[in-house]
Formats: C-alpha cells, sequence, structure tokens
C-alpha cells in the first residue's frame, strides 16, 4: 500500500508515536485529579507536552496552549469565544467548513460575515481586504495553506493589516502545523488552531489552541477542572479555562513523541523532504494529456498538496482506480471545502488530492506518476 492521503491524517508516523501511547496505558492516570504516581505521571506528560508545543510555535508562556480533540473543536473554541453578534468578521474562500460552519451559526446569532473571493488559482484577494473592513470589524479568521490547493497564506500581510485596524486575528493551522515554521509571537497571530493527527504525527483525538496572553475566551464548555471543586463557575485561568473533562492522556502521549521527532528532524527539513515529493510528483504528469492542476502550483512556498482532475473523469471514480488497481490512498470528492470548489468550478466533479509524507519514497511517488499516466490512457 501507498499511502499519499497525509492532508487527512499522518497514517505514516515516527514508530516511537505508537510506542507511547501503547506505554501509557501502563503508566498514567487521569491528570489533575490526585497526588499518586500514574496521576502525577499524566500531568508531567501533559505539561511536557505543552511545553514542547510552546517551543514549536514560539510562545514563551505553556499556559497559553489548551487541549483540544481535534482542529474543529479548536475552532469552535476560538470563534464562539472571541466573536459576539453585532461584530463584523471576515473570513475567506479558502476556508474548511471548520470553519466556515461556526461562521455561518455566528452570523445566524447577529454576526455580520465578510467572504474575501479567490482568483482562479485559489489565492486569497488580498486587494480586497481593505473594503472589507467596517467600524464593527473584530476580526479576521482564516486558513494558513488550503486543504485543497496547497496554497500558503501570506500571514505577514495579513498580520500587518490586523494590527493596522486593531483585529484579532485567528489562525487555522490544521495543514501546516509541524510542516511549516510557525512563530505566534513574531507572526501576530492572536489564536492559532491546530490538529495533533496530521503534521504533529499524533493520534487522531488531539488537538488544540493558542490564545495570547491578554485574551479570554468565553469557553465553549465546563464542568470538571480537577481544581477550585466548589466554585459554581469553571476556573478562569489557562489552560484550565479551556480544558473542561479529562484530556485525552493517552494520545497526548502519542503527540509528545511526535513533537520529539518534529523538533529534533526540524520543521524545514521535513518541509523540504515533503516539497521535493510533490515536485517530482507534478513533473511526472505534468505531460498527461487534459491535466488539470488547481492551485499556484509554482508558488515558492506551498504546502505538499496536489489537487488535479483528468479531462472529465469523475475524480471518485480516479481515486477508486488507484485504490483498486493500484494500493494508493488518495481523496477524492469536496474535501470539506465548498468555497474553494466553486473557486475552481469544481463543484460536480470534485478533485482528486495526493497530499505527501516526509515518510513517503520517491519509489512510491514513481509508482503513482506511472499509475496516473496509465489510468488518463
Amino acid at each position: 500500500m501507498i499511502y499519499l492521503d497525509s492532508s487527512a491524517t499522518s497514517f505514516l508516523k515516527p514508530p516511537q508515536v505508537a510506542e507511547a501511547v501503547f506505554r501509557s496505558f501502563n503508566t498514567i492516570g487521569n491528570a489533575g485529579r490526585g497526588a499518586h504516581a500514574p496521576t502525577l505521571n499524566a500531568s508531567r506528560l501533559i505539561y511536557d507536552t505543552r511545553e514542547k508545543l510552546a517551543a514549536l510555535f514560539g510562545t514563551p508562556d505553556p499556559s497559553r496552549i489548551a487541549f483540544t480533540c481535534n482542529a474543529t473543536e479548536a475552532l469552535n473554541i476560538a470563534i464562539h469565544g472571541a466573536i459576539h453578534p453585532g461584530e463584523h468578521v471576515i473570513t475567506t474562500a479558502c476556508e474548511h467548513n471548520s470553519v466556515l460552519r461556526p461562521l455561518y451559526l455566528k452570523e445566524k446569532e447577529g454576526t455580520e460575515l465578510t467572504i474575501i473571493p479567490a482568483d482562479k488559482k485559489g489565492r486569497i484577494r488580498y486587494d480586497l481586504l481593505e473594503s472589507s473592513v467596517k467600524s464593527n470589524t473584530s476580526a479576521i479568521v482564516l486558513t494558513h495553506a488550503s486543504n485543497l490547493s496547497g496554497n500558503v497564506t501570506d500571514l505577514a500581510f495579513v498580520s500587518n493589516f490586523t494590527k493596522k485596524h486593531g483585529l484579532l486575528l485567528i489562525v487555522d493551522a490544521s495543514q501546516t502545523a509541524g510542516s511549516l515554521p510557525i512563530n505566534v509571537v513574531k507572526m501576530g497571530i492572536d489564536i492559532l488552531c491546530f490538529t495533533g493527527h496530521k503534521g504533529l504525527f499524533g493520534p487522531q483525538g488531539t488537538g488544540g489552541l493558542y490564545v495570547r496572553e491578554g485574551l479570554t475566551l468565553s469557553p465553549l464548555k465546563s464542568g470538571g477542572s480537577g481544581v477550585h471543586s466548589f466554585d459554581r463557575q469553571h476556573p478562569t485561568d489557562m489552560p484550565t479555562a479551556l480544558e473542561a473533562g479529562t484530556l485525552n492522556g493517552h494520545g497526548i502521549a502519542g503527540l509528545n513523541a511526535g513533537l520529539d521527532y518534529i523538533l529534533s528532524t526540524g520543521v524545514k527539513n521535513i518541509h523540504a523532504k515533503e516539497i521535493s515529493l510533490a515536485r517530482r510528483f507534478v513533473n511526472g504528469i505534468s505531460d498527461i494529456s487534459d491535466l488539470k492542476l488547481y492551485g499556484d502550483i509554482d508558488a515558492p512556498l506551498r504546502t505538499p498538496i496536489i489537487s488535479l482532475n483528468i479531462g472529465n473523469m469523475s475524480s471518485a471514480s480516479v481515486s477508486d482506480i488507484l485504490w483498486e488497481d493500484y494500493e494508493i490512498c488518495v481523496r477524492a470528492g469536496a474535501h470539506c471545502a465548498p468555497l474553494m470548489h466553486k473557486t475552481f468550478g469544481t463543484e460536480k466533479q470534485g478533485a482528486v488530492r495526493f497530499s505527501f509524507s516526509c515518510f513517503n519514497t520517491e519509489t512510491e511517488i514513481d509508482t503513482a506518476i506511472r499509475a496516473m499516466h496509465e489510468i488518463a490512457e
């Protein structure tokens, strides 16, 4: 089997991730719920993972990192906790439904919403940002990189824009955490939402968000915290304020091991390997007749995502052939990115998405190239 669907989840992981998860079943209890060895082991593990995430994302204070079960939960916490009725929010056509659907819900509750379109290559129309600002604009919510086009957002430009207008910058790093360098302080990010099971190599059911110091979010849920049990209100100190209930300690153990791999290997080295494989694939299929590539393929900075179609073939048919005849895993369809598909005109056909991992090999890429040529014949 050849796994080329890493934008969906990192099926290919460092072996120490699974080892850490298995080991945790015999070593950790419930963090913050007692003073015996298993619970202290869990607390130390979770704090150590916060420290590694803080180091990866460039924040000096690990307490500004709260754990969630995925990026969708993190984005819901950010959007519902920072945006209020009567305010105006800006987002883009490049967004995943984990951004769009919470914003649509906020719109029903009285928040105004402006969606900045993208051009034919899926690039955000930055020139339209200035004219979109209103007197009640409070935030910009956008992806760091599209899960369909692989285009990377110019966060330096957007950050300068938000500072100029005094807006919050909320970033969805689902496709970039662990794959592209992120420094929340230098990049002026107020809230960074991430998942653990993609570029961070953790298990599914892990994720989190960074919240800038001085910024308070209304929690999405409240309940058990392990501290202040007689208070009627959930604790307000970070990270407990956003972590009601038992954390996924076993999943966080795996995430911790994934972070060890990333921090020792280097994000830039991981990205260089991924991009070299993506470019090898593009170069190998570029002569296919009726090939349609989506996104700014020649951009100097992008993620290792290549979305395509062959003529009018159904994306689902191509994906099925790749799996059934070649045992190659890819993702077809709409990718939870409806506005991006409308931009590309692929609402009905969908697209075939290849997404590469640093653990893929050139031999696997060459097999995928050969398969695409044979399918197109």
